[in-house]
């Protein structure tokens, strides 16, 4: 523990350590050759329309991962994926290793609306920082110029970039510090309901000392950043229902319960305008956070006026700052559905409304208890529950019918920062950074981190690489090219110089 916290300190306080440097200097002289090269295997795997919808793009993906392993020299399988896509699995022993490293990513993404994109999410393109178009194939890459497509940040540049740096330390004549697992999932984005039951039926074949977790963006500062947990989450739709049939405001309203307006009450009751969760004692259980990784948070450099500017925002919620707030749970309001607007709208009582919600939690909260909290608030508040779409007869026996679909969720992890293994991943770090390393002890998005902990017990440390203003889970996602280079650096110095 002493060592832990020690580490901890020096990392926050103290001046750099410098890398072995000739690590550090053959990994960046590799990339600045082979760059190009790099940013082609990146593009071609954008090119695969590996997301949920399209099984036959998350086999593709699967197969050319599979093959790019091998290709390397690992001894490489598809796991069966117990009913989701198949898990790629890799394993690559070092005589003389002491440790086993599990490096873990997702190669599936989120879907998408391709009206919305500039270019087509599965046609990977590359924009300047002013949004022009480029053709970089031929043209020196600048560091500032962005990947567009889907998943070109979440998540295949951290299988990208793990590939770069292996291939670095290869050509560099060294040979890997730690015996390599890689577990690639593809349905991270549909909340991994499959993966546990794998991790689970192959616990011997994935044993290590150490997961690291290629996932999530940097620091909004840019700076490099080890994570160390993520929030959990949990999905809620509500339908909220009014008349049979859509009816005149004029001649029923003031009459005729409205059920946009009742959707709009019900979220005033349970979130008010700062984003605290007003549901009695939804906090209760949360696990508060310790000394060190307060003083993370207090290190990270502040964010918040630029991203005001940046976002056009007139103020934010709270008074914590970004990072506090997100070791908070949160109640995310994804959309509310109810009528027509704009020049569909009509003078009509909608028949129903939609309130899509999705909660963020933290440690110590489960996905039960919240919903044992959610539905013991909406109980007192005079609404009937129900989990199926109701007849006449049963909307017209309740003043207040809520239907409540509940999706899948899992809980928060945020792993000890003190143990040998994550002074020993931060000040890999740090070898392989030209800036300063953040320490974040929870990223605010959501990775099942629980499951590996469940099954496994080992440290559990994030490694994300992707800029933050990287359009994540949105239409014209990006890779900044200096990320994907900061990347390659990082997992050259996990394979090649992580020891504890």
């Amino acid at each position: 523990m002493r060592i832990g916290y020690t580490a901890l300190a020096l990392f926050i306080g103290g001046p750099a350590l410098a890398a072995p440097a000739t690590l550090a200097a053959d990994v960046a002289k590799w990339r600045s050759a082979h760059g190009k090269a790099v940013v082609a295997q990146l593009a071609g795997m954008i090119a695969i329309d590996s997301i949920a919808a399209s099984p036959v793009g998350l086999r593709r993906q699967a197969d050319a991962l599979l093959t790019a392993l091998q290709a390397r020299g690992f001894k490489a399988q598809l796991l069966d994926g117990k009913g989701g896509p198949p898990v790629v699995f890799g394993a690559l022993a070092t005589p003389g290793a002491r440790r086993t490293v599990v490096f873990y990513a997702h190669y599936d993404g989120q879907p998408v609306v391709p009206a919305q994109w500039a270019t087509p999410p599965f046609e990977p393109a590359m924009r300047d920082a002013s949004g022009t178009m480029v053709t970089w194939r031929g043209a020196r890459l600048d560091p500032e110029w962005r990947l567009h497509g889907r998943a070109a940040s979440d998540d295949k540049a951290a299988i990208a970039a793990f590939l770069a740096g292996f291939d670095a330390i290869r050509a560099s004549g060294r040979k890997p510090s730690v015996n390599i697992k890689v577990v690639w999932e593809g349905e991270e984005e549909a909340g991994s309901p499959h993966l546990e039951a794998v991790l689970a039926a192959n616990k011997t074949l994935l044993a290590s000392d150490l997961w690291l977790i290629g996932d999530g963006p940097v620091h909004q500062s840019r700076r490099p950043l080890v994570s160390f947990g993520a929030r959990g989450v949990m999905g809620l739709e509500m339908t909220l229902y009014g008349p049979a049939r859509a009816l005149h405001d004029g001649h029923y309203g003031n009459w005729v319960p409205n059920p946009a307006a009742m959707a709009a009450n019900l979220v005033a009751a349970i979130r008010d305008d700062d984003g605290t969760i007003l549901i009695p004692g939804f906090g209760d259980d949360v696990r508060p956070l310790t000394a060190a990784e307060t003083a993370a948070i207090a290190a990270l450099p502040p964010v918040e006026a630029d991203l005001r500017r940046s976002l056009a925002l007139g103020r934010s919620e709270g008074k914590d700052g970004l990072t506090l707030s997100t070791m908070r749970p949160a109640l995310n309001v994804r959309g509310i559905s109810a009528g027509q607007t704009g020049a569909t709208a009509a003078n009509a009582i909608p028949t129903q409304a939609v309130v899509s919600l999705d909660f963020r939690l933290v440690p110590g909260q489960t996905p039960a208890g919240v919903r044992r909290k959610v539905e013991a608030f909406l109980a007192t508040r005079g609404w009937a529950i129900t989990d199926r779409e109701p007849d006449a007869a049963a909307r017209a026996a309740r003043p207040r019918l809520v239907r409540l679909d509940w999706e899948m969720g899992y809980p928060a992890l945020r792993a000890d920062m003190t143990t040998p293994a994550a002074a020993a991943v931060i000040t890999a770090a740090r070898s392989a950074a030209t800036a300063p390393v953040g320490v974040l002890p929870m990223m605010g998005g959501s990775v099942p981190l629980h499951m590996f902990d469940t099954v496994f017990g080992v440290p559990i440390i994030g490694l994300p690489i992707a800029n933050h203003d990287n359009n994540q889970h949105a239409a014209n996602e990006n890779l900044r090219l200096q990320n994907l280079w900061d990347g390659i650096s990082a997992y050259a110095a996990m394979i090649g110089g992580l020891d504890w």
